[in-house]
């Protein structure tokens, strides 16, 4: 793996001759900024780009096929399955100065966007509008739409209102063969294969997105938000079962354990209580007429199934002070970790306090420490097992907790990622889920779109690097 130094200058030599000098980075400083996105996953590449224009991104990849150079597309590296990491080394395309707002479409409520636009930046367009993008990851201050695209993001509101995929409409994207393709577009149910479809959740192995078509709707009229506390997550995970099985559908049903919320108001002093074993955080929107009465119906089921109380959030401030603890949670946790790992599996919701409970005896099987924070409305989990990265019998240790806690998700009739991808980390959970037959399909897709094997090499199937030839 690697290029000889004589190869190295030829390619980025030609490299500036495409961007340019400045947009080339190949300083060990620089590259140490692009080894590594949000898991432990660490791999430097040889050089870094960062093209301005769709002409420059198939002309990069033009490039590097000739030069058989492996690369990967990157966005924020907010991921959490090291999916953006480049494990062969070689080329990183930063898709960095792809930042703008293309358009903003009211009447055909869509929105056109490059890849590197920031979630909240997008939503903060919209909202001067009265409108929104519902996908909201919880890195969304940094996360970018192209990344919530290759992944297939969630976040807290996807128990209403779906994930990413459910707000893409189209994608220009520039193939590994060089070619620049529409997928998709404004229209509703483009005939053809949905190649849309397909390429949303790829994680950048299939292609690099160039340009995004996305969804947008009028905001919520009215929302509340709720804090629910209970003595015990069994409790709690009980109390969401019952909430859906009554026939209301909150916008967000988050839960965390008293790992969690000790770590969170340590850092944060948001008014959690502190020897709560869980709080849910309910969120519930719509039209204000009726919303009241919501709120008092998912106050009863909490009460009767154990909360000690139930809050509902007197202003806008309260509110975000309550959903800043759920969304920054992971900066409390580096306060008393120097590393973590975020398991990332999904399970019905009928089944989610016996997984948790199987997490619980996974972490004390293998002497580790696991908080609990996760969508408690459509089940998926987020167990965060704290892990020093120098200590090497404890990375394996806990990498083999992360494998046991998808194969508990896999046998409760769950799956192996909610949102986070496959990327690295899941790579040998793969046949969990899927028959030799199915893993073969798949890569017969990734060698139709990558017949050079240089698109984001490495990543998703357990053979590690596809098999061609």
């Amino acid at each position: 793996m690697g290029m000889d130094r004589g190869k190295l200058d030829r390619f980025v030599r030609a490299l500036r001759a495409i961007v340019g000098k400045d947009a080339v980075l190949q300083s060990r400083a620089d590259l140490i900024l692009y080894e590594f996105d949000a898991s432990l996953e660490r791999s430097m590449p040889e050089v870094v780009v960062l093209p301005g224009t769709v002409e420059e991104v198939a002309a990069i990849v033009a490039l590097a096929n000739r030069e058989g150079v492996p690369y990967v597309a990157r966005g924020a590296g907010t991921g959490l399955s090291g999916g953006s990491v480049p494990v062969a080394g070689g080329l990183v395309i930063s898709m960095a100065r792809f930042n703008r707002i293309l358009e903003i479409d009211l009447e055909g409520r869509t929105a056109t966007v490059e890849p590197g636009v920031v979630n909240l930046e997008l939503n903060n367009a919209l909202a001067r509008h009265g409108y929104w993008f519902a996908p909201d990851p919880a890195s969304h201050k940094a996360s970018t739409i192209g990344g919530n695209a290759a992944e297939n993001a969630g976040g807290p509101h996807c128990l209403k209102y779906g994930v990413t995929s459910n707000h893409v409409l189209g994608l220009e994207v520039v193939l590994p063969t060089g070619q620049v393709v529409q997928m998709g577009g404004k229209a509703l149910d483009a005939p053809g294969y949905d190649l849309t479809g397909l390429m949303v959740g790829s994680e950048g192995t299939l292609g690099i997105i160039t340009k995004v078509v996305v969804r947008i709707g009028p905001r919520p009229c009215a929302i509340r938000t709720l804090l629910a506390v209970f003595e015990r997550m069994e409790d709690a995970a009980q109390a969401v079962s019952a909430i859906i099985a009554s026939g209301i559908l909150p916008s967000s049903l988050e839960m965390m354990d008293r790992f969690i919320i000790l770590a969170v108001e340590d850092y944060f002093h948001v008014g959690y209580p502190k020897d709560a074993g869980a709080v849910l955080i309910i969120e519930l929107d719509g039209l204000e007429e009726g919303l009241d009465r919501q709120v008092r119906w998912v106050s009863d089921i909490c009460l009767e199934r154990g909360a000690r109380e139930v809050r509902s959030a007197q202003s806008e401030e309260e509110r975000q002070r309550l959903w800043k603890g759920r969304r920054e949670f992971l900066t409390a946790i580096t306060k008393i970790s120097p590393g973590h790992l975020t398991a990332d599996g999904t399970v019905p919701r009928n089944r989610l306090v016996e997984v948790l409970g199987n997490v619980v005896q996974i972490a004390q099987r293998h002497g580790l420490s696991i908080g609990n924070v996760f969508h408690a409305g459509d089940g998926n989990l987020h167990p965060i097992i704290l892990v020093d990265p120098s200590d090497e019998n404890q990375r394996a240790r806990a990498d083999r907790a992360c494998y046991e806690i998808m194969q508990a998700c896999v046998e409760a009739g769950g799956t192996i990622s909610g949102e986070h991808g496959i990327g690295l980390e899941k790579i040998e959970a793969m046949p969990l889920l899927f028959s030799p037959d199915e893993l073969a399909v798949m890569e017969a897709v990734k060698r139709a779109f990558d017949p050079f094997g240089l698109c984001n090499p490495g990543k998703v199937f357990p053979s590690g690097i596809v098999r061609y030839g």
